[in-house]
């Protein structure tokens, strides 16, 4: 029995993403988006206003980062979104799949929550469409340099990575939308 691994690889994201992730996403505030769950927590802040050692952003805001990366770093809301726009979806869909391309340096952060979740519906909406429209042979071909350490990977490889990434980063902003439920009568 063949394996359609454009329906097995697309509905793995989609089921989570559809039926979990993004239904729990509606409602969120701005106050939940920049809500610091701990002292020193990793965020989106206005240019200039950071302790970080890097902050980076093109707009009027920047992410918080350090290198090596504090393990693991306590981030906000607004911050694990910024890394799933940018750092898990936006910079696949711009190497592989015609999108504009994206970085942490020149990417402008959303101020208010309603702009970081029309971000993420663009880039999950890009790569889940990209991922769609990929064969059994685009699955085994290696990725190619625009991946550093998958280059001589199949893409199949970086798209299971890409969903393990979405999954994960979406599971922990439901816990911290639910911590900031249980902190606030």
């Amino acid at each position: 029995m063949a394996i359609d691994w454009t329906s097995q690889l697309s509905e793995q994201l989609e089921w989570h993403w559809q039926g979990h992730l993004r239904p729990r996403l509606d409602g969120l505030t701005d106050e939940e988006y920049f809500w610091e769950p701990a002292p020193g927590a990793w965020s989106v802040r206005p240019r200039g206003t950071s302790t970080a050692p890097v902050q980076a952003g093109s707009g009027e805001l920047t992410i918080d980062f350090a290198f090596p990366e504090p393990d693991p770093p306590v981030t906000t809301i607004a911050w694990r979104l910024a890394h799933v726009i940018v750092g898990v979806f936006g910079a696949r869909v711009g190497s592989h799949f015609g999108g504009p391309s994206m970085d942490y340096q020149s990417f402008a952060y959303a101020g208010t929550a309603s702009e970081a979740l029309a971000q993420l519906d663009e880039v999950h909406d890009a790569w889940a469409t990209g991922v769609r429209g990929l064969d059994a042979e685009a699955f085994e071909r290696p990725v190619g340099p625009a991946e550093g350490g998958f280059a001589e990977h199949p893409m199949a490889e970086l798209v299971l990575h890409i969903n393990r990434e979405a999954i994960h980063h979406g599971a922990e902003i439901l816990l911290l939308r639910d911590l900031y439920r249980a902190k606030t009568p």
